[in-house]
Parts: C-alpha cells; sequence; structure tokens
C-alpha cells in the first residue's frame, strides 16, 4: 500500500510498499490537514472528501491553551463528521484502511493497527494521525454497521495480519492501538502470539466489563420499544451508574425514558449536536450486538492474560463514567510481566478524542518508541516539537521566573559574555558541570538554551528516570516523562556514543547523585570519580567539552538534616536502604565518595528566594587528539583540567553575584513591575 494514498480493503493479509520518500528524524511544526479516505466501490467521490479546516503550529502560550480548548470541545464533531462517509450499512466484512494524511513517515517506521472500540468505525485516532503518520505506518481497522463478525473472528483477522507482516518485517515491532473493545482484541492477539514482538497501547480497557453499569444496557435496550428514537440518545446522557440503575427500573416500571435522563455524561456531552451521526453508528440491533460481544471480548482476553508477553502501555481515565478504568489499569499493571501505566485523572471514556491528549508526545514520554527489538535513545530519538517544548517549559515557568537566570559564556578568544552566545552551535558538544542540590539547575539551563539557541539539551541521567528494579515509594516513572520528551537518556557509555555519533549537545554530571544530594556544608563541593569517563569518548568523536558552574542553591535552601542525620535513626535508615533497592544501581564497583549513591531526601529549610548564575568557560577542543587521548595520563589530565575549570567558574560566580543589585527576589519584582514582567532584569558587570 503506497504511503500516499489510503483505501478500504478486505482483511487478508498484504504487503506494505515502501515511504514515497524518507524522511528525516526532525518532525516538522506544521503538518497538513487530516482527511480519511473511505472505499471508493462503496462510498461516492463527493462523500470522500471531507471538508476540514486547516491546522498550523501555534507558537503564543495563549493560543495554544486556546486551541487545546477547542479541540476538547470539538473532538467527538470531528470525529462524527468524518465518519458519515464510513457508516454506509454495507454489511461487508472488516477491513483495513490507511489515514491520507499519514502519508510520510520516518524511514523503517513500525506498523501500527490502531483497533477500534465498541463504535467499530476505525477513527478513533483521528485527532492523532497527522502526527502518528510521521513515525508510523498505521492501519485502521474498520467494523461495518451491519457486520456480525464474532469476537473470536476479529482476533483470528488481527491475527492474520500481524503474523503476515511478522513474516516480512521480523526485526521491527508491530503496535497494537486499541481503546475499550479494541484493548481486549489486542490483548487476545497477544496471548495467542508470544514470540511475535508487539507493542501494546491501551486506553481504558473493556477487560473491566463484568464490574462495570455497561451491562445494564443489554436488558435496559431490549426493553426499549421501538422505534429506538429518542431513546438511545437518552440513554448515552447519562452521567453515573446510580442514574442508569435509576432509568433501568423508571423503564421496568413504565415511565417515560426521557423524564428520568436529566444529567448528561461529561464524554457524551457534545452528542446532542450529531445525534443522527450517532443513531446511524450504533442502531439498536448494532450496539445490542456490540454489547454482547463486549462481553465476550473482556472474558476471552481476561482468560488469556497469563500469555501475554508484549511490553505494554495502558492509559486509564479518571472520569470514566462507563468503565472503573484506572482500578482495572492498575489491577493488569500487575499481572502484566513488561506494563506500564500513565493516568489522566479529569479524562472521560473517549481519551483519544480529547484535544488535551497527544498519544505521541504519551509515547516519546515513555520511551515506546522503537524501531527495532529494542529501544534505542540515539536513532531512535524522536525530538520534540516546538509546542511540545514549549509546553513543557511553561509547565516550569514559575520556577524559572523565581530563579530569574543569569547566564555567561566564553567566547572562543576568550572574552566572558553576557548570554549565551559563547556556546558551540554545532555538535558534538559536551556539557560537564556541577550538580545543585536536588538537581534544580537543570530547568532554566535547558529551557534557555532551548529557547535562545534552539539547542536540545540532551541530559545523561540516573537510570532510575527510566526503569525501576521493582515497585515500591520512589516516585511514579511518570514523573519523568517530560525529562525523556526533552532527550534525556540513561547514563551508559553506549548512550553517550549514540549521542555524540548524533552529533548531539550532551548534559553531564559526573557527580551525579552524590552531588545533588549533598550533605551539610558541602554545596558548591564536587564529587567526582578518580578516573576520567568521558574525556576519551568525547575525543574519539571530536566533541567540544564546555565546562560550567552553577550557583544559586544557598540562596534558595539550605539542608538542615541530611544523609549522615538519618541513617542514626532506624525508621529513616530502613526508608534509604528500601529506596536504594528500589533504584538501579550505578557505580556499584566504584570507590569512593562518588560510589556513595544512596537514595534519600534531605530536609532543606527554604530560604527567600535569590537568583541563579551559570558560567559557562571557554569550549576544550578533543578534535585531532583521539590518538594522544588514548593515553590514560593524558585523557585523566585533561579530565582534571575540565575538573578544574568547573571549580573556576563556581568561584568566579560566587565572587561577581555579590556585586548584583537584584540578587534578591524583591528588587527583581519591583523592577519587573516598572519595567514590565517580560523584561530581562540586569546583574553585575562582567
Amino acid at each position: 500500500m503506497a504511503a500516499t494514498g489510503a483505501c478500504l480493503f478486505s482483511a487478508a493479509p498484504f504487503r506494505r510498499e515502501p515511504p514515497s520518500k524518507p524522511s528525516s528524524n526532525q518532525i516538522p511544526i506544521k503538518a497538513p490537514a487530516p482527511r480519511v479516505a473511505a472505499s471508493v466501490d462503496r462510498i461516492t467521490a463527493a462523500t470522500a472528501a471531507v471538508k476540514h479546516e486547516e491546522r498550523s503550529g501555534v507558537a503564543e502560550n495563549e493560543n495554544r491553551r486556546e486551541e487545546k480548548a477547542k479541540r476538547r470541545m470539538n473532538g467527538w464533531k470531528e470525529y462524527l463528521e468524518h465518519s458519515k462517509g464510513m457508516i454506509e450499512a454495507d454489511g461487508g466484512p472488516p477491513r483495513w484502511f490507511s489515514p491520507l494524511e499519514c502519508a510520510s513517515r520516518l524511514e523503517n517506521s513500525p506498523l501500527m493497527l490502531s483497533l477500534p472500540g465498541i463504535d467499530g468505525v476505525g477513527l478513533g485516532l483521528i485527532l492523532h494521525h497527522q502526527k502518528l503518520g510521521r513515525i508510523f505506518d498505521i492501519w485502521c481497522l474498520h467494523i461495518p454497521v451491519a457486520d456480525r463478525t464474532p469476537f473470536t473472528d476479529l482476533v483470528k483477522i488481527v491475527e492474520k495480519t500481524v503474523k503476515s507482516e511478522y513474516e516480512h518485517s521480523p526485526n521491527r515491532p508491530i503496535y497494537l492501538v486499541g481503546e475499550s473493545l479494541g484493548a481486549c482484541l489486542a490483548l487476545a492477539v497477544a496471548a495467542l502470539n508470544p514470540d511475535i514482538d508487539l507493542v501494546l497501547i491501551l486506553a481504558n480497557p473493556a477487560t473491566s466489563f463484568s464490574r462495570s453499569t455497561l451491562q445494564l444496557l443489554t436488558p435496559l435496550l431490549e426493553a426499549l420499544p421501538d422505534p429506538l428514537s429518542p431513546g438511545l440518545p437518552d440513554i448515552l446522557r447519562l452521567t453515573t451508574g446510580d442514574s442508569l440503575r435509576s432509568v433501568l427500573h423508571n423503564v421496568v416500571q413504565g415511565l417515560p425514558l426521557r423524564n428520568t435522563a436529566e444529567e448528561l455524561v461529561k464524554d457524551f456531552a457534545t452528542f446532542s449536536l450529531s445525534l443522527p451521526v450517532l443513531a446511524d453508528i450504533l442502531p439498536k440491533e448494532t450496539l445490542l450486538w456490540k454489547l454482547k460481544m463486549l462481553k465476550s471480548a473482556s472474558a476471552y482476553a481476561h482468560s488469556r492474560l497469563f500469555a501475554i508477553k508484549a511490553q505494554t502501555l495502558i492509559l486509564c481515565s479518571g472520569n470514566d463514567q462507563l468503565l472503573p478504568s484506572q482500578q482495572e489499569g492498575e489491577r493488569l499493571q500487575k499481572l502484566l510481566p513488561k506494563c506500564e501505566l500513565r493516568k489522566f485523572d479529569d479524562s472521560g471514556h473517549f481519551l483519544f478524542l480529547e484535544g488535551s491528549i497527544d498519544l505521541v508526545t504519551i509515547i516519546k514520554g515513555t520511551s515506546y518508541y522503537r524501531r527495532g527489538k529494542y529501544h534505542d535513545y540515539g536513532l531512535d530519538f524522536i525530538p520534540p516539537t516546538l509546542d511540545e517544548a514549549k509546553e513543557i517549559i511553561e509547565s516550569n515557568s514559575l520556577f524559572n521566573l523565581v530563579a530569574s537566570a543569569v547566564m555567561l559564556s566564553t567566547l572562543e578568544d576568550g572574552t566572558v559574555v553576557k548570554g549565551l552566545a559563547g556556546i558551540p552551535s554545532e555538535g558534538p558538544v559536551l556539557f560537564v558541570g556541577y550538580h545543585m542540590l536536588m538537581g534544580l539547575e537543570k530547568i532554566p539551563l535547558v529551557s534557555r538554551i532551548f529557547l535562545e539557541r534552539n539547542i536540545l539539551l540532551r541530559g545523561i541521567a540516573h537510570p532510575m528516570m527510566f526503569t525501576r528494579s521493582k515497585n515500591g515509594r520512589l516516585p511514579d516513572l511518570s514523573s519523568f516523562d517530560k525529562f525523556r520528551v526533552m532527550g534525556a537518556v540513561p547514563v551508559a557509555p553506549t548512550n553517550l556514543f549514540k549521542l555524540f555519533s548524533s552529533k548531539s549537545h550532551v548534559l553531564l554530571y559526573p557527580g551525579g547523585m552524590r552531588e545533588a544530594l549533598h550533605r551539610k556544608g558541602e554545596e558548591y563541593k564536587l564529587f567526582w570519580p578518580e578516573q576520567s569517563e568521558f574525556v576519551r569518548m568525547a575525543a574519539r568523536f571530536g566533541a567540544k567539552i564546555v565546562p560550567f558552574g552553577a550557583v544559586g542553591e544557598d540562596d534558595l535552601g539550605e539542608v538542615v538534616f541530611d544523609y549522615d542525620d538519618l541513617v542514626k535513626i532506624p525508621y529513616f535508615r530502613s526508608e534509604i536502604e528500601s529506596l536504594t533497592n528500589e533504584a538501579t544501581q550505578l557505580r556499584s564497583g566504584a570507590g569512593g565518595e562518588v560510589a556513595n549513591q544512596q537514595v534519600h531526601m534531605p530536609l532543606i529549610l527554604p530560604k527567600v528566594p535569590g537568583r541563579f548564575y551559570y558560567y559557562f568557560g571557554k569550549p576544550l577542543e578533543t578534535e585531532g587528539r583521539e590518538h594522544e587521548l588514548k593515553d590514560r595520563k593524558k585523557s585523566h589530565e585533561l579530565y582534571l583540567q575540565v575538573k578544574s575549570e568547573v571549580e573556576r567558574c563556581i568561584a568566579y560566580l560566587k565572587v561577581k553575584r555579590e556585586k548584583d543589585p537584584y540578587r534578591g527576589i524583591g528588587p527583581r519584582l519591583l523592577y519587573q513591575a516598572t519595567h514590565g514582567f517580560e523584561s530581562e532584569v540586569p546583574t553585575f558587570e562582567i
């Protein structure tokens, strides 16, 4: 199937044609507006050419928020509008189609099979087609309204396609994305094919059907007279399980249904504008069939969970009025061996139709995108779009405002200047610096370099941000999704190699957790390994090394109860041991202070905020020195030079900040109140 076209076709397996043209790893900000193509032999060309509004990337934060709010309101409307041309009751078999807007994708993109919910249309990902289509080969399963294929036969259809595509490309994973009923379908296929490399992304799985209020719909529908209208619209406006039970009771008592359905379901708030389309998608007979199939699908998938080995990501809504999705997500996470969970507390059942949900961002944030057997932090990295980066930076806007960072850099001739002009534009570049208390310096650092120089600084981070040896008391992995979207990778020589290979700008803290969780009186003290860990790797790729210092933690808080105090108390000592055992061990074979990587939370006394200061030293060249720096003595000399430069930068800032009249937050706020809060606050003279 050509990447530039789309059509409906039978569910028989088939081969894919290669992408129409290779695309780069950089995702464009602006994309063509979405279209959906349907079977040309069943739907007229006029119906297939669906009108749409052009969308463009919006730079301003206010406009982005308005756009998201609008898409949240119109997600259902867009879905229903595009469904009109695909719900003709043709009675044909289930078939695959590929949306027209999924026309250009990365080379060797994995296959993504989208499995529909109870509606069967196959447009559940319509808000995500454009972004998904750049990194996946997307096929959507369409189940015609009048089709009565049993669930077990649907499993066979998907399984046949999965086996055929796996045989065609055995080294690439196949993604199964399913919501509700589609999630049961994905689980069933995964259970039957444990040896095929599958990645499951499941939204509000209907494996919890036996505990949901949806069970009550079947006797309710059977009790309703024909024609069903206006009964179905009223059913779909029900808000809680209690209301549904009340309606069922009143129907049995012979009371008018419309008088008893007074509350609107959040998930169906926009249905009133498109009820005729909805009635065509789910007429009474079809809805009854789908509900019965949902029951059997839930039981089928549930009984085979033990056989599932696939990597699984469960997305569950906290405001799902149809299924107990969050409880089910937590249950499945415990049962499935390679499973992660992401919760969306304010979302409803139809998660993918909410404009606030971005599936591509979720996949990138969980490191679930891969084109081979394993995720490659170099080759599989998809750079954040401008909107993604700005949203993450905006989430830290208050901290950035309080920190009011001052940044100095050094030009090639050694001149120190305000701003970031001295930072090399072309990679590979390795930034090596001091880790402030709790690593708070990373936030302004990454934000400013991205906004002012359009450089994505990819951090080398502790492995506990990516994996856990076991679940426990550490913050949930979802807490670190934003770091992964911005390119953070686990610390490992292989990952440093991959970043240098891709000419990235890399951020490294040799002191690691020991510096970030230092003791009382240890602020601005470096805890680096005795042996160099990065010099020879940098020299191999000719990377420039930029030593930098950062100060300001002592103006933000003070450690008053540290590790040495905590381990003297049995309870806290036990907690520290437990947390440390949860985290993936790092430098377990190293000696000295840097090996002391116990995970703990010191007690910090906050202060009236001061200001953060950064000083980037002159870049140190390694190009042309690869042979020289293979010598351990020479590489160690450069390593000590980098460390000395970092200490010099810190000492310089500690002295210079004493002359900053705006070091305190009070003078800064006063300055911004008189000059505008967007104005840059002055600092000391260089």
